[in-house]
């Protein structure tokens, strides 16, 4: 696996979403543990057999069993408290709070979305049309591919914003991001890794 180059760089993403009644298999409900709010630092790769995903470096997410059980599979989860954050009224901002537990981290970003311009620019579309991600285990490194339809997606504008989560892991950052997009979300399914 190596770093997806596209218009001239690689990129790195800092992404928020909730999870909500996640299914084991598509199938067993997770009412409690399914639930939760994950902010995650993510580098977008490239397969040796071309396919096209993400690398995880960090994912913050409040549900310990959760965590616990990830970090087994050595994905680099960290238990932290993350709260999804909105402005006021229909049109408001979007946004997360972390702190992590243990640390002095405390982080914030919220956007406010732009609902009259849909995202359909070549960056936009690279950097969130990645049906999979790449992972390692034991040595060796495996696709985990995902669907869904695909999602509505807005430009939108930086309200607030710290460079934290990037800096823990390991990328400083001066000045603001290229680009700053929202989805209110879509339904996604995982499939069974394949080792690459």
């Amino acid at each position: 696996m190596e770093p997806d180059v596209f218009f001239g760089s690689t990129w790195v993403g800092l992404i928020g979403f909730r999870l909500h009644r996640t299914r084991l298999a598509g199938r067993i409900p997770l009412p409690w543990l399914g639930s939760f709010t994950e902010i995650n630092v993510r580098l977008y790769t490239r397969g040796r057999d071309g396919t096209r995903g993400v690398l995880f470096v960090s994912l913050d997410a409040a549900r310990l069993p959760t965590v616990l059980g990830a970090r087994a599979l050595r994905v680099p989860y960290i238990w932290s408290r993350c709260v999804p954050t909105r402005a006021s009224g229909a049109t408001g901002s979007y946004g997360y709070q972390v702190r992590r537990w243990g640390s002095t981290l405390d982080s914030r970003f919220s956007v406010h979305p732009d609902y009259g311009a849909e995202a359909t620019d070549d960056l936009s579309l690279e950097v969130t049309a990645r049906f999979g991600a790449h992972a390692s285990l034991f040595g060796r490194t495996f696709f985990v591919p995902n669907t869904h339809r695909r999602w509505p997606l807005y430009k939108a504008e930086l309200q607030e914003w710290d460079t934290q989560l990037l800096a823990s892991a390991g990328f400083p950052v001066n000045g603001a991001p290229e680009s700053v997009l929202f989805s209110p979300g879509v339904s996604a399914l995982f499939g069974r890794p394949w080792r690459l």
